[in-house]
């Protein structure tokens, strides 16, 4: 038993680092398509003088709900599990999500940087969601949460490949794990629920894009 769990766990590790370096490969095609992409738009520009005017509301509140039928539902392992659908279309508004921290839904089309990544401050959910979509665990905590903790989480996150932590007051709970489709509340850094969490979500069978990007996105 616990010689398959150490297989298993080490298979995880292979897989992760080689989606990795997969990541590093893509990272350098994709900065060569955009400046010769962005070459090309600019002189289409000078050319056509064309002006694109980008019409926003005054404020750039929410202007969009996730329009998801379902609700989160407690499961007897502590898990919360997403009943329903959960969209995925890319949108440039804020989203008005049914639940904080958001497990899914629409999403901004850049996502927020995963690899390990720890934000001292609050992120865009609709940024984080696509973090989500790309298999990472999003970890949340409150100013209620104790400093050893967070300072504990975040080293577990600076260590370990799509994760990503930061603030969010507006949860119930003062640490929260979240996944694609799924999260539960810790009672700290030392809760054993943790490691099972990353164990089974970091890059999961939950995961709608795995082996998508976490880092070429955003670091606030």
């Amino acid at each position: 038993m616990g010689s398959a769990k150490k297989q298993n766990s080490a298979a995880r590790k292979a897989r992760i680092e080689e989606m990795r370096r997969a990541e590093r490969s893509r990272e350098r095609r994709n900065r060569i398509l955009t400046i010769t992409a962005s070459a090309v738009v600019v002189a289409g520009l000078v050319v056509g003088g064309v002006v694109l005017v980008r019409t926003q509301s005054d404020s750039g509140a929410a202007a969009s709900d996730s329009k998801n039928p379902g609700k989160l539902v407690a499961g007897a392992d502590g898990v919360s599990t997403w009943k329903g659908e959960l969209s995925r279309n890319h949108v440039a508004e804020n989203v008005a999500y049914p639940v904080e921290p958001p497990v899914g839904g629409d999403h901004h089309q850049a996502w927020m940087n995963c690899n390990g990544n720890v934000y001292t401050d609050a992120i865009p959910n609709v940024n984080a969601v696509h973090s989500l979509e790309h298999g990472a665990v999003w970890v949340t905590y409150t100013s209620k949460a104790q400093k050893a903790d967070v300072d504990a989480l975040a080293a577990k996150v600076k260590k370990t490949p799509y994760t990503l932590m930061s603030p969010d007051e507006k949860q119930k709970d003062p640490i929260m794990l979240t996944a694609w489709g799924h999260q539960r509340a810790v009672t700290g850094a030392d809760d054993p629920n943790i490691d099972k969490f990353f164990e089974k979500y970091v890059q999961g069978e939950q995961t709608p894009e795995p082996g998508a990007a976490c880092t070429g996105g955003l670091s606030k």
